[in-house]
């Protein structure tokens, strides 16, 4: 009997915070990239949030951007909020801007990132997320709870 590795095709994390009433800026996308599991609580590399700020603030110029200039901005972003330079490291930033397109947030078109057809996020996450990403998890899960009942 061969047993497969216990890698996910895919996977989400999904978790609920406060209302964002209160929340603005760097700390309001910040709340958003805990709630989809994107950032860890407690985590201090958190250049993911300073990645998807220029691409959010690029998508308002419908500009799409190079790996090289996301790493430049989110580094300018940083120092503006007077953070840490952690993470601005060129492979970590590759590896930020691939766990976004992962989730359908952003795309790559001719080496260049921006935010999913220039969407808004709650479109991305109404079509790509909930009704493709998210429905085909749960059909999978379904299965199994199929085959357990069977067991």
């Amino acid at each position: 009997m061969r047993i497969s590795k216990d890698l996910p095709l895919s996977e989400i994390t999904l978790r609920r915070y406060e209302k964002p009433f209160d929340l603005e800026g760097r700390e309001l996308i910040r709340k958003f990239c805990l709630s989809l599991g994107l950032l860890q609580p407690g985590d201090s590399r958190d250049i993911i949030v300073d990645i998807l700020a220029v691409l959010l603030i690029a998508k308002k110029n419908k500009e799409a951007l190079s790996s090289a200039e996301v790493q430049k901005r989110a580094t300018d972003y940083r120092k503006e909020n007077n953070l840490e330079l952690k993470g601005v490291a060129p492979s970590n930033i590759r590896r930020q801007l691939k766990k976004l397109k992962d989730i359908f947030i952003i795309e790559c078109v001719n080496n260049n990132y921006r935010v999913s057809e220039f969407e808004d996020l709650d479109l991305i996450y109404n079509k790509k997320i909930e009704k493709f990403f998210l429905e085909n998890i749960q059909e999978r899960v379904r299965e199994y709870f199929e085959a357990v009942k069977k067991f």
